[in-house]
Formats: C-alpha cells, structure tokens, sequence
C-alpha cells in the first residue's frame, strides 16, 4: 500500500495526473482506511481534471469515514458547485464552517455559490464579513462588488471596485468589473479612461484590447470598430478574442461572415466558454441558407456543455433560447428554476430574457413574481438614467398640434410595423405629429423607407447610446412617447428610465408591463386587460373594441383561402401551429398530444423553421408519443416567412398557452384555420381572446385546460362547421373592429389624447 502511494507521489510531482488519479483511486479501493488527505488528493487532483462527478464520489466516500474533515467538506461544496448542485453546495460548506466558523477559503466559496445561486443579498452578508476579516484582500472587496451590483446598488458597488483595485492594481478582474459598472451607469468617459489606464498597465491583457473595440464602437461607430479589429488580425490572424469580437459586432449586419470569424475563435480557442456560446447564438439568428441546419448546429455546439446552473446569467439566456427553440426542456430546467432565472436575469440587467419566462408561468405566484421581476429590472435602470440626467427644454406652451412619439426599432418589415401602418395612414395631421424612432442595424429596408415618408420625423440612429437617444427625443418636445419594442432585438426599452418626454405609454412589442416606473401607461383593450389590477405596472390606456387592426398591406386577398377545409379532403382533421418554439413546453405538448388522442386519425402540422431540424422534429414526435400518438401522424413544414399558404392544410390552430398567439392568430384565422385558445389571468395569456372576442367566436375560448381541450375535441367532430368558418372567417374579419382600420385609428389617437388632456 505504500508503494501505491509513493508512486502517487512521485507521479504528482512529475506532473502526471492521469499517473496519480489512478494509484490513488486503486489505492482507496484496496485499502479505503486511508487518511482524510488521500481522499482529498484524489478528489482535487479530479477536479482539476474536470472530472467532478467522480471526485464527488469519492469525497462523499472519504466523509463517510471523516465526518468532520473540513478540507473535505470544503473540497465536496466545490465539487457541488462545478456540478450546479447548487442548494447541497451550500449546504456542504454550511458544514465546513460547523468545523472551522472563520476559515477563509470556505467562506469565499460560499460566498462564490450564493452569487451563481443569483442570492446576492446572501452573498453580501458572507463578503460583508470576509472583508471584516480580511480588509486588505482585494477579491472579498471585488466579489463584494458584484453582490452590491446585483442587488442595484450601483453607487455602493462602484466603490468596492475602486478599493480592490487600489489593494491589487494587477487584478484584472477588478479592472473589467469596474469598467462594465461605469458603462451600466452610463458613464462612458469615465469608463473610457479607465480602460486606457488599465490597458496601459497590463498592455498584454486581451480583455482590455476587447473593451478598447466595444469603446470605439460605442464611441464612432461599428465600421470604426470593426476597421480596429480587422488590424488586429491582419497583424496576427491567431487571436480567438479578436475574431470572437468581430462576429459578435458583424452578426446583425453580416450574419455570414459573423458565423466564419466565431467558428474561427472556437478553433482557436475550444475551451473557452463565452466563445462557445457566441457560435450558437449567432447559429440560432441566422436565416440565410438552411434555417434548420442552422438551428441543429446551435443545438449541438451546446449539447456537451454540462453543468448548466453555474452558467454565466448571459450564457445562460443564450442556452435558454436554443434549448426552447428545439424542445429540450430537461436542458432547459437545467439552468434553474423559474424564480432563479428571473433574479438572474434582472441582477445582471437583462430584460430580453424575461419574455421567454412569459410562456414559463405555472401559477399565481409566478404571475406576480413576474411582475415585480419587471419592477425591478425597471428600478434599476433608473438608477443608472439618475447618474446620467438629460436636459430638458422649457415645456411647449401654445401648440396647435400634439406631437407623439413611436419608438420602435421593427418599424419596417416586421410584425410591429405592419400592426402600426393603420396609425401612419390614417392619423390626423391637424391634430397630431408623428415622430418615430428607430435604432436598427444594417442596411435601411424598402418598407421603413415607405414608413419614413408617412410621418412628420423619422430618427434613424443605428448607433447611438441610450443616454443620446433619450436626449435626442427630449429635444423634439413630445407630448407623448410610445414605445413598441419592449427589450427585442435592437430596441432600447432603457431609454424610458430617463422620461424623455412628460407622459410615456407601451404598445404592442411587448405583452407585459416593462417595468420602469417612468411608463404611465399599457395601451389594453377591454378583454385583454387583466381582472386584477396587480398585474399591470402602468396604468391602463383603454382602446375602444381590440388591441390592433389589420393593415391591407398583410391581409390580402393573396393567398387565397382554399375554401374545402382539409378534413372535408382527407376525411381527417389536422390540427396545427405556427407559433414560436419558445411558447411551447411539456405541459402545452401534452395538451395538444391528448387532444389529438381523442380524435382518431387526426394529423398535427408544425409550421416552423426548426420543422427541419431533427432535434426538434425528435422532441415533438416523443412528446405526442408518450400520449400515444404515433410520429406519423406529426408533421412538419420547415418554412418561414412564406408559411401562410401552408394553412391551407390544417384544419385549425392550436393556440399555444399561457403565452397565447398574437400575430399567428390573426394570420390563421386571416387563412381560414379557427383557433382554439386558453385564457387565463394575465395580459399575455389573452391575446386571441381579444381577437376572438372581436369577431364573435368567444366560444372557441376555454377557460380552463380541460375545457380547452373539450373545444378542440368537439370542434373536430364538427366537419360542417370547419368548413363555415373557413369559408366566411377573412369576410368576418374584415366586418369586425380588426378590420375598421381607420375608425381603430380614430379611436386610439383619442385614447391618447385624453390622456394628455387629463395630465395637464
């Protein structure tokens, strides 16, 4: 047994790991009696080879003989962590500490796990006492930080950094942390010369080269930056961070080369985590090509990644938004539980992610923990546009006209800004300017150049900073600002925190409160409004019948509807979707899956890009399966874009739920496909009840998932009245408040006008 170990000794000394993991695991094999230290060699020595499940194992094994080793204690808690087994870390180093109450290194790596929990307030009362313990160390100072920072404390966390790096001007980390805090806070001159000082300190730090790229390009503009880093590779074509950057800056407006320059960065760099994560985002984006092919190679660049809870919060959005996007919900649970991602996501000031949570909702509680997810990303954003005030002009007296504002960065070929193109045609340009705002990428599209001749302003301003676009909208005096984006891509939903103009409203982007206090009001309409009141942040602005109408320009008689229903062709029903993946989950699968069971024969169309992806088409066909619908009878049509004819083959749509369709219901019941939908308690599990409702058919409106699936059942034993429908929908529509564009119009324009009126 000593020769066992002196050969893991030896090995170990001669740097042979793989030599020394196996004498040691042979020898605690044999001779399990061994001393706590054997234990704790094994299992450091396999956690530096990133072999955690096993090193678990055996410091599970040496506590069963050592109860009260600290060291292993404090080695499992890592271990625990590495393997996201978060809420048992804690409770390892919980036990650590029982030991040894002060012992350093088990406070900071409890301190470390509450922070990947998303607890910063936990996190701060363990830092908060390290730093007692230890003043002069300047990573309890800089982990400190990073607890203030997430809990919105900005003032507070900004000083933390300043006194790490003054204990340790060589800690990178620190540097980084204290330039991306003064760049939240918008104070980007400040952050600027802080990164010169760093950089020229630590001139061979690529984080810094990084931070002087996004400093450019915040400063003069993507081409300046993307000119910076094409010179970096023309001088070294080797450096993965370059390349990283440039396919992270080019995705939005060279999505192919974006994807050569990040597959490039992975070559060179396979290892590195943040490098990974940008490939697949960019893979999942792009459309160009095979959509589906695309989607599948996101999916598998991420499918060996392993513990998932210990994820960056960034990381973890990307992961969230392709493993929805193909089914993978065990994936997906993976990364935390509903309430973890929502701190998460708002402590690292992230509101795009919140929408995917939307479909997430299981109960009350996550109706309303939702809610004040919103409250707070909102509370913190304006705490960042209170340290970067704008200036206000003197207010407008005398005006004849009222001047509202449209902030949305999808006013062009986009759903948003087909849904706007009743208010550009029909406002009233003796009562009203219209201003919009639009801060896309790329090239200027035909349908926002046609926009942009429809209304008194259009600023198109690709590049500007949040705090100069809230300055450039105070500067044109609105009475109103209306934002429509929410937080999707290329929208700043940051720029109302600085209350650019007196009253400020939120439409149609986005089908939940935003958050910011400095919003007065959700436009609603009478039956998307939610019973209780909690659940909307802003007050509500009433429209008169529904939320939108109908531009011509979409709805059009091409295509045409084909008037024999499907099952009047096939003698089967088909049911189908063209909603987004995101809104899909077990619970809605199963739904659907029944429902299917108890209609014989029947068929389920999935209209979606990722249709080609096999990942996706796998998942779907074993959810329908373990309700034993056979695959056959799931199909798929991978399109987009061009999908509308495609609902000439269903019979009708299932809505998804909570999250309810918006656009897709229009367009299915437009092509002559009814839709069933649930309705339940908040704003966005009400949409199609509100189009539904507008056209009579409040009959095809469950209000409970069995009364749901009883509709779908019963209206597909119902042949002659699939037919009706399909046959007099688009003329129903085009009777109904959808399809009065100009009174919709009217009515919404005096809706805004009254509320000015009444805050003067």
């Amino acid at each position: 047994m000593h020769q066992r170990l002196a050969a893991a000794q030896a090995a170990l000394q001669g740097g042979r790991k793989a030599e020394a993991i196996e004498h040691l695991a042979a020898l605690l094999s044999e001779a399990p009696d061994q001393p706590a230290g054997v234990y704790q060699t094994l299992a450091v020595q396999l956690y530096q080879t990133r072999r955690y499940a096993e090193a678990d194992t055996w410091a599970s094994q040496g506590l069963q003989r050592y109860p009260r080793s600290l060291e292993l204690w404090n080695v499992r808690g890592v271990l625990l962590r590495r393997l996201g087994r978060l809420d048992e870390a804690v409770e390892a180093l919980r036990a650590a500490l029982r030991l040894q109450p002060s012992n350093i290194s088990a406070l900071t790596n409890l301190a470390n796990v509450h922070l990947d929990r998303d607890d910063p307030a936990a996190a701060e009362q363990v830092l908060t006492r390290l730093v007692r313990m230890e003043p002069k160390n300047a990573e309890h100072q800089r982990l400190l930080a990073r607890a203030l920072r997430r809990q919105g404390r900005p003032d507070a966390a900004l000083a933390r950094f300043r006194q790490s790096i003054l204990l340790d001007r060589n800690n990178v980390s620190a540097w980084l942390d204290l330039i991306g805090q003064l760049n939240e806070m918008r104070r980007y001159e400040e952050a600027d010369e802080t990164l010169e000082r760093a950089a020229a300190q630590m001139p061979q730090v690529e984080k810094f080269r990084e931070g002087r790229a996004l400093a450019l390009k915040r400063r003069e503009g993507l081409d300046a930056a993307v000119a910076y880093l094409e010179g970096v590779l023309a001088e070294s074509d080797g450096q993965a961070w370059a390349h990283r950057q440039l396919g992270v800056m080019l995705a939005d407006v060279d999505r192919p080369r974006a994807n050569e320059h990040l597959r490039r960065a992975v070559a060179l760099a396979p290892d590195d985590t943040d490098t990974l994560f940008a490939l697949a985002e960019s893979l999942q984006r792009s459309r160009f090509g095979d959509e589906a092919a695309n989607i599948e190679e996101s999916y598998q660049v991420l499918r060996g990644v392993t513990a998932l809870r210990t994820l960056t919060t960034r990381n973890k959005k990307i992961a969230s938004e392709i493993f929805l996007r193909v089914g993978d919900y065990q994936r997906f649970d993976q990364l935390g539980s509903f309430s973890d991602l929502c701190r998460a996501f708002v402590g690292a000031g992230m509101h795009a992610p919140l929408m995917s949570l939307l479909a997430r909702v299981r109960s009350p509680e996550d109706r309303r923990e939702l809610v004040e997810a919103h409250r707070a990303w909102g509370r913190i954003q304006e705490s960042f546009a209170a340290n970067a005030t704008i200036r206000r002009p003197p207010a407008v007296t005398g005006r004849a006209k009222l001047r509202i504002g449209l902030m949305s960065s999808d006013l062009r070929a986009h759903p948003v800004g087909y849904f706007t193109l009743p208010l550009l045609r029909h406002y009233d340009r003796e009562r009203f300017e219209l201003y919009c705002y639009s801060y896309k990428a790329g090239e200027e599209e035909p349908a926002q150049r046609a926009i942009a001749k429809m209304v008194d302003a259009f600023r198109w301003r690709p590049d500007i900073t949040d705090h100069d676009a809230a300055q450039m909208i105070a500067d044109d005096q609105l009475d109103m600002l209306i934002e429509l984006g929410g937080s999707t891509h290329m929208n700043k939903l940051e720029v109302m925190a600085y209350k650019p103009a007196p009253l400020a409203a939120s439409w149609l982007g986005y089908a939940h409160s935003a958050g910011p206090s400095t919003i007065d009001y959700l436009i609603v309409d009478p039956f998307m409004t939610p019973a209780d009141p909690s659940l909307l942040i802003e007050k509500p602005l009433m429209l008169p019948h529904c939320w939108y109408s109908l531009a011509p320009e979409i709805y059009r008689a091409e295509p045409a509807v084909e008037p024999q229903a499907p099952v009047e062709r096939n003698g089967y029903v088909t049911f189908g979707t063209a909603n987004n993946p995101y809104k899909y989950g077990p619970e809605l699968l199963r739904s659907w899956a029944r429902i299917m069971a108890r209609t014989p024969e029947s068929r389920f169309l999935f209209i979606r890009p990722e249709g080609g992806a096999p990942s996706f088409r796998a998942n779907m066909q074993a959810a329908f399966a373990a309700e034993g619908v056979a695959p056959e009878r799931i199909l798929f049509e991978p399109v987009r874009g061009k999908h509308l004819p495609f609902y000439n083959q269903i019979d009708m749509s299932l809505d998804t739920f909570p999250q309810t369709g918006g656009t897709t219901t229009c367009e299915s019941l437009w092509m002559g496909a009814p839709v069933v939908t649930l309705v339940g308690e908040a704003l966005y599990e009400r949409l199609s009840y509100s189009v539904l409702s507008n056209l009579g058919l409040e009959d095809l409106c469950g209000h409970t998932v069995v009364a749901y699936e009883d509709i779908a059942v019963g209206l597909a034993a119902d042949p002659a009245r699939i037919g009706d429908l399909r046959r007099g929908l688009r003329a129903r529509m085009q009777a109904s408040p959808l399809g009065q564009t100009r009174q919709w119009a009217e009515g919404f324009f005096d809706a805004v006008a009254g509320a000015i009126a009444q805050n003067r």
